[in-house]
Order: structure tokens, then C-alpha cells, then sequence
């Protein structure tokens, strides 16, 4: 036997120890795998080994190979087994694997009770240390019912190691089981005057972690942390105090009072930019809740704002992006404070980290006023055009909508210099993901302020004649979408109906749904034009728009998208029943005067005379089709409240889950599939079988001009299209030389007439409109406007205050009432919404749900007797 031990004993020399497996997995980098797979083998055959030390060493290597993302759960015997021992080096690495292979729901945790509860009790401290460290990674609802007594005898150990450990473990203990709350909760609070200070900062924290989530239980503790706060010199603990009052002041508005003074003193003394940051935050939190009881607050504000103005302009980024977070808390309240250090604010734009601009961003909403919104947009549409970065210049330009739309357009004063910045929006920005958002808003401006209507058709029709295909987004092009509707439903309002209709009939490559659109608000715009012809009494002027837009519908009428097919058809249809009647017209005026045409033979007058009378006048039913055309879009729109279709009550005696019709029989017989007509039947075989030719609307051939119509716009369509792949034939055609041969001849011919470049002569070009390099925005001329028209109102102002001097007025930094110097707003925002009877507008929908039910602190708002 003491031959075996001494030759197990040797062969043990040369096992792999922890350091190493680490070098040789880094000598094994090209198969890892297949080396660790190597070492796994070797560690069971070590696990099978009845020396303990032996055995540790293994379940050390196992730890590390976890680490790397390999399962070690077949180990867990072992692992516990190491646990077990009675050395601390052994003990400490099997406490350190089950601390990353176990979890709460581990089922060999039921194996560790009496183990653990052993360690706990030992009179080894680092034992029971280490078994404390352990159980709070994988401690479970049994584990923590079974030792929740032990950990809280540990609380009144006589050394502070096992004190403060055991504080900071039961606060995992009332997480998995909330009933030992309670009776702990008495020791918890002694640990709070605990003469050692480690001890006391984690019963600090372990109060503050419990009191985040239901503050309103440990409000009888404040004249402690009260003492703890004006006596500590420990940053960290004072850090855990201040955060803990912020939370305890809304319930108690009077605490708040008492904690102004020593709060301001921190903050003018304390050099910790950490414990400078939470004092501004808890100063801000208790304005908040004293702000009825306590108006001279002003000095405090001052202070906490100029301290943020030092961390905004500190080198350090971290302090930088704190200062601006810390302001936007106190923006809420005493938005007048925060406004005084605009600059500071849209400086922070330039700054090279993107969260620092991103968070600027978010200041800058709460900062805007009727006075200032022109010039803070201005400035933000100047960054767009410097700015990189994609996802930057996207939210810039959610952040100016964001801006401009809140509170129901509240500080936008005037809606044609909006609609003209949603235009430049679209302008700058041509791969936007937002441009859904500006089509809605477009929409929206155009519904909610009829004031602004005939300015919109006007702005939407230029956008979609200058639109470039090639250059924009899937995204961008939904403001087509908002702009064909506009000018369709609002079409009363266009100076020239026809030109829309035009524009509208262009065949352009946008997805379906787009055009789809476009045909409807083509129906809009031909109800408008033919309702015209009816009131001039203009029957030649209606045929001829009939057959235009027949003309132009042919190609929606080929489109890709079926659902832009269905409504070209249906358009067709409807103008070809209009158009038919002049023809039916016609017809029945010759059949009857046939031989009249023959009597009159070649008296010119009498011929000019009876095609006047022909042409003259509107059949009836002709009339009676374009008048219920009209009808289809005739009144007004008004918006609809979000949510009020879920807001709609049932009808009595509705069952949604009731058939309507009895379900179709299931049949099995497989020949009757065969007997059933096909849905989709090809074109040659509707002209094979012969009889179904008038089931269908027959399509009209294209005639050879309105090929080459399309040829040559198909070809004008790639030529500006700079992503498509253009060939350069060897033998170019007549269109395309003839194109090039137009654009260079005449620069050939100036070219060939002079000799030196210097000779040839500056030709003057004779503009309708000037020319004007950097000039300035549409945008810019209503804020140069309105500023022009508040320096007047200075003047003014400035001449009666001589007249009459009027004593100082105390400054109020939390008004958020509208000031006497914003401008009035030009345009009105209809603010009526569509809702069901007897339904308001604040009824709320997402009132459950607030609180996350798995969160473990709702089971820890326990009655706690102090």
C-alpha cells in the first residue's frame, strides 16, 4: 500500500497545474478545441483520485476552462466535494466554481445546506467569509429560509469581517425570501451606529438598495442618516445617504427644509466631483417637493446651475455628459435658469463625443420658447449640414420635429416657416430613415391649421415637381405620400389644378403604395378640373381632360404593385362611363339628323352651326357622374384621437367569433379541384378558350408614338439616375448622339474660335432671379422677419420705460406662465379631435403593466415596526 500511494504520489509530480493548462492553451491557438478537449479528459481522470489536493487542482483548471465558455455542470459532485474540505485553499477554490457554475435553480444546491450552515458557524472567520461570498452568487429561496438565522447571528459577530459580510448577504436573503425582513430588520438598524465604518457603509447601502424601490418604510430612519450625513468624512457613504434623502423628501416635504443648509455647504465645499453631483441632484429633488412651502429658493438654483456649468466645461467627458444630465433634471422645473446658459448648451453640438451631442439635444427641447424656436432650429439645421455620421443627422432631424411638434405645436408661432423647414429637412437629408415622421407631420399641419392650406398645396406641388428619385431613401419617399394627398384633397386650394394633375400623371419608379396614391389623388384632381368644365359649360374642355388622363393612366395601369392596378382600372372605368356619354351623344345626334347634313351639303354655315349646337352642350347624365364624383370627397376632415377606434363600445348582440356565413363543407374528393376554375389565368389562355374574353376589360395596345414616348423617358429616367449602370456602345444611336451632339457643340465651336482660354470673352447671363452665392434660406427670411419685428417692439418698449420707472421686480425662476414678450402666434392649431361618446381624452390604456411583477422589492414593501 505504501509502494501504491508513493507511485501515485510521484505520477501526481507531473499533472498539469492551473498555470500550466493557461500556457498551453496559449501555445494551442490554432485547435484550441481539440487541446481543452485533451485537458477535460485528463481533469476526470484527476476528479477520479481519491487526494483531495488532487482534486482541487482539477476543479481550479475546470473554473478557467468555464471561463472560456465551456459547460462544466457534469462536475457538480465534485465541486461540492471540494467545498467540503477542511483546508481553506481547497475550500476557497470549490466556493469560487460554485459560485460560477451554480445558480438559484441549481437542484444539487439541496446537497450544500448543512455544508454551508457548517462553514457559517465555524470559528475559522475566513470560513465562514468565504462561505458567505459564495452563497450570495447562487443563493436560492430554500437556501435562504434555511440559513437566514445563521447569517443573522453573523450581524452580531464580535469581528467586523463577519459583520459587514453578513450585513451585505442578507440583503440577497430578502430578496429570495422577503419574510426575514422583519425580524432582521431590528439588527439591520443597530449596524447603522456600528463603531466600526465598514460595517456601517454596508448597512448604509443595504438600507438605500431597499428604500429605492419602497422609500415610504424607512422613513423613520432619516434623524439617523441625518447624523451619519453631518458627521461622516466618507465620500462613498455620503454618496449611499444623499441619494437615500433624495428619495424620502417627496414623502416628507418638511425633511426637505432641513436638508438645504448642508446640502448647499457640501456643495460649495466637497472638491469629489462624484458627491458634488449627487448633492446637485438631491438639492434639485428637494426644490421640487418644497417649491409650494419654501419661494426664496432662488440662491440654491443659482448655485446648482453654476456647478453644472464648471462640469459641462471641464475636459473630461464623463463630467461633461453628468453636468448636462443634471441640467436637464433641473430644465423640468426652472426651465428660466437653464435658458441663461443657451451658448453653453448649443456648443456642446461641436463636441466630439456623440453622446455629448445626443444629450445636448435633449437639453435644447426644454429650452425652446415662441421667442426662440426660429434661431434654435436655424442652428440645428446649421449642424445638419456639417454634421457626419448618419445616425447623428437622423436624430437631428427627429430632435427639430420633436421640437417644433410638442405640446400641439405650442411654440410655433408661424406654420409657413415650419412647412418651409420640413421642405429643407427633406432637402438635406436624402437617406433619412425618419421620413415617414415628416410626412406625418406635413399631413398633420395640413389638417389641423386650414389657414395654411393654400401655402401647403403650393410647397407640396413644388416638392413633387423638383422631387429627385435617384438620390433619396425607401424612407424619404413617403413624403410623397403626404404631398399627393395634400394637393388632392385640398385641391380647392391650387392656383393651377392642371399643372398638379401633370405632375401627378408623371410616371416616376416609387413603390407601390406611393403610387397608389398618386392615382387616387389624380380621381381628386379630375373631380375638381371636370367640376370646373360643368360650371364654364365647357363640354370640349371636359373630353379633352377625359382622354388626357386616360392617356397618362395606361402606365399606372402596367405597374408591378396590383394594388396601384386596381385603382388605375377603376379610375378608367369611371372616366371612360363620363367620356361615353358625349359619344353616345354624338352618335344619337347624327342617327337623327342624318338627312339635315345632306340638305345643308355645301352650305358651310349650316355645317359650323349643327357641330356648335353638338358640341355645346353637356349630356345629362354626364353631369349627374361628375356631380357624384364630387360627393365621393366632398367635407372636411378632422384629426382622431389615438386609441378611439379601441375606445368604441360593442353593439349589443355583436359576436365577433360568430360566423357570418356557414363554413364551407370540407370536401375530399380530389377530382373536384380539378373541376374548380383556376384564380390567376394567364393571358394566352383567355384567348385559347375564346369565352372568357368578356369576362375581362380588353388592354389597349400602345400605339408606336406612345412607345417611343416611353423609350425616350425610360432613357431621360437612366441618364439621371446615378446608380444605374450605363453601357458605352461602340456605335452610339441617333437620340443619344444627337443628345450629346446639342450639349457640345456650341462649347466646341466658342472653344475652336479662340486661341487662348484668356481670349474668350465673359457673357452676361440674364436671369429672371438672382443669383446669390450663400444665400440665405427660406427659413431664415421668417426669423430676420421676426426679428426685425421685435427690435421695433424694443424701441417701443424702451421709450415708455423712460417716461415711467417702475421699482425692480423680484425674478422667479420656476414660471413656466407664457412670457409678455413671446410673440403671438399668426396661425391657430385646430386642437379638436374626433372621439366616441361619451369617451375623454385622458382615459388611459397602459395604467397596469407600470411595475414589472417579477420584481422582487414589491414583495419587500412590508409594514416594518421601528
Amino acid at each position: 500500500m505504501a509502494l501504491k500511494k508513493v507511485k501515485g504520489n510521484f505520477e501526481r509530480m507531473f499533472d498539469k497545474n492551473l498555470t500550466d493548462l493557461v500556457r498551453g492553451i496559449r501555445n494551442n491557438k490554432d485547435n484550441e478545441a481539440k487541446y481543452i478537449s485533451q485537458c477535460i479528459e485528463e481533469i476526470k481522470q484527476e476528479l477520479r483520485q481519491d487526494n483531495i489536493n488532487v482534486k482541487c487542482n482539477a476543479v481550479a483548471k475546470l473554473t478557467y476552462i468555464q471561463m472560456l465558455g465551456y459547460d462544466i455542470s457534469w462536475a457538480g459532485f465534485n465541486i461540492i466535494e471540494v467545498m467540503s474540505s477542511s483546508r481553506f485553499t481547497c475550500k476557497r477554490i470549490g466556493y469560487l466554481a460554485a459560485s460560477q457554475c451554480f445558480h438559484p435553480d441549481s437542484e444539487l444546491l439541496m446537497l450544500t445546506t448543512n455544508m454551508i450552515r457548517k462553514d457559517l458557524n465555524s470559528q475559522n472567520q475566513y470560513d465562514a467569509g468565504v462561505a458567505l461570498s459564495g452563497l450570495s452568487c447562487f443563493i436560492s429561496p430554500d437556501l435562504s429560509r434555511d440559513l437566514a438565522n445563521d447569517i443573522m447571528t453573523l450581524m452580531s459577530s464580535t469581528k467586523p469581517y463577519l459583520r459587514m459580510k453578513a450585513v451585505l448577504m442578507m440583503y440577497k436573503v430578502f430578496l429570495r425570501y422577503p419574510e426575514a425582513l422583519k425580524p432582521a430588520f431590528p439588527k439591520l438598524k443597530e449596524k447603522l451606529e456600528d463603531p466600526d465604518p465598514g460595517v456601517q457603509s454596508a448597512a448604509v447601502n443595504v438600507v438605500c438598495e431597499l428604500a429605492r424601490k419602497n422609500p415610504k418604510n424607512y422613513l423613520p430612519l432619516a434623524p439617523v442618516f441625518f447624523k451619519l450625513m453631518t458627521t461622516s468624512t466618507n465620500n462613498w457613504m455620503l454618496i449611499k445617504i444623499i441619494k437615500l434623502f433624495g428619495a424620502l423628501t417627496p414623502l416628507e416635504p418638511r425633511l426637505g427644509k432641513k436638508l438645504i443648509e448642508p446640502l448647499t455647504n457640501l456643495i460649495h465645499s466637497t472638491s469629489a466631483m462624484s458627491l458634488l453631483y449627487e448633492c446637485i441632484n438631491t438639492v434639485i429633488a428637494v426644490l421640487i417637493s418644497i417649491s409650494s412651502g419654501m419661494p426664496n429658493h432662488s440662491a440654491s438654483i443659482q448655485l446648482c446651475v453654476q456647478k453644472l456649468r464648471i462640469l459641462i466645461e471641464d475636459s473630461d467627458q464623463n463630467l461633461k455628459y453628468l453636468g448636462l444630465l443634471a441640467m436637464s433634471k433641473i430644465l423640468k422645473t426652472h426651465p428660466k435658469s437653464v435658458q441663461a446658459h443657451k451658448d453653453l448648451i448649443l456648443a456642446c453640438l461641436d463636441d466630439k463625443d456623440e453622446s455629448i451631442r445626443l444629450r445636448a439635444l435633449d437639453l435644447l427641447y426644454g429650452m425652446v420658447s415662441k421667442k426662440n424656436l426660429m434661431e434654435i432650429v436655424k442652428r440645428l439645421l446649421g449642424h445638419m449640414e456639417r454634421a457626419e455620421g448618419s445616425n447623428y443627422r437622423d436624430e437631428l432631424l427627429y430632435k427639430v420635429i420633436e421640437i417644433c411638434s410638442q405640446s400641439s405645436y405650442l411654440y410655433v408661432t408661424n406654420f409657413e416657416w415650419y412647412l418651409t423647414v420640413l421642405v429643407e429637412l427633406i432637402q438635406l437629408e436624402a437617406g433619412s430613415k425618419h421620413g415617414r415622421l415628416i410626412a406625418e407631420q406635413l399631413l398633420d399641419v395640413a389638417i389641423r391649421v386650414p389657414v395654411v392650406r393654400q401655402f401647403a398645396v403650393k410647397e407640396m406641388t413644388n416638392l413633387l415637381d423638383t422631387f429627385s428619385i435617384s438620390s433619396q431613401s425607401n424612407s424619404m419617399y413617403e413624403v410623397l405620400y403626404a404631398a399627393a394627398w395634400i394637393v388632392g384633397e385640398f385641391s380647392n386650394e391650387l392656383e393651377d389644378a392642371e399643372h398638379t394633375l401633370n405632375i401627378l400623371l408623371r410616371p416616376r419608379q416609387v413603390p407601390g403604395h406611393i403610387q397608389s396614391v398618386f392615382v387616387q389623388n389624380v380621381v381628386k384632381l379630375f373631380t375638381r378640373l371636370a367640376t370646373t368644365c360643368l360650371e364654364n359649360e365647357d363640354p370640349e374642355g371636359l373630353v379633352r381632360l377625359c382622354n388626357h388622363v386616360l392617356e397618362k393612366l395606361q402606365d399606372f395601369n402596367s405597374s408591378d404593385d396590383i394594388e396601384v392596378q386596381e385603382r388605375a382600372n377603376s379610375a378608367c372605368i369611371l372616366i371612360e362611363m363620363l367620356k361615353a356619354q358625349f359619344n353616345d351623344q354624338d352618335d344619337a345626334y347624327n342617327h337623327q339628323h342624318h338627312h339635315q347634313v345632306d340638305f345643308i351639303g355645301s352650305d358651310e354655315t349650316g355645317v359650323v352651326e349643327t357641330t356648335q349646337r353638338r358640341i355645346s352642350t353637356i349630356p345629362t347624365l354626364a353631369i349627374e357622374i361628375v356631380q357624384e364624383m364630387a360627393l365621393l370627397f366632398a367635407g372636411d376632415l378632422i384629426p382622431v384621437a389615438p386609441k378611439a377606434q379601441r375606445k368604441v363600445p360593442l353593439p349589443d348582440g355583436l359576436d365577433l367569433d360568430e360566423w357570418i356565413n356557414p363554413p364551407p363543407e370540407d370536401d375530399t374528393d380530389e377530382s373536384s379541384h380539378d373541376e374548380k376554375e383556376e384564380l390567376f389565368v394567364s393571358s394566352s389562355a383567355q384567348l385559347d378558350e375564346g369565352g372568357s374574353g368578356g369576362k375581362r376589360r380588353p388592354s389597349e395596345e400602345l400605339t408606336p408614338e406612345q412607345i417611343e414616348r416611353q423609350r425616350m423617358q425610360r432613357m431621360i429616367e437612366q441618364s439621371n439616375n446615378p446608380h444605374y449602370l450605363k453601357s458605352t456602345p461602340s456605335t452610339p444611336d441617333v437620340g443619344s448622339m444627337h443628345a450629346r451632339s446639342l450639349s457640345s457643340n456650341n462649347s466646341q465651336h466658342n472653344a475652336d474660335q479662340y486661341d487662348n482660354i484668356d481670349d474668350i470673352p465673359i457673357a452676361e447671363l440674364s436671369l429672371d432671379i438672382p443669383l446669390k452665392v450663400g444665400a440665405t434660406k427660406r427659413s431664415d427670411q421668417y426669423l430676420l422677419q421676426e426679428t426685425a419685428n421685435s427690435s421695433s417692439k424694443d424701441k417701443k418698449k424702451h421709450k415708455k420705460s423712460k417716461k415711467s420707472k417702475k421699482s425692480k421686480s423680484k425674478t422667479t425662476y420656476n414660471s413656466t406662465s407664457e412670457s409678455e414678450d413671446d410673440p403671438k402666434p399668426m396661425h391657430i392649431v385646430n386642437t379638436t379631435l374626433d372621439m366616441p361618446e361619451g369617451v375623454s381624452l385622458s382615459d388611459g390604456d397602459d395604467k397596469d403593466g407600470k411595475f414589472d411583477s417579477d420584481d422582487p422589492h414589491r414583495a419587500l414593501d412590508i409594514e416594518l415596526d421601528m
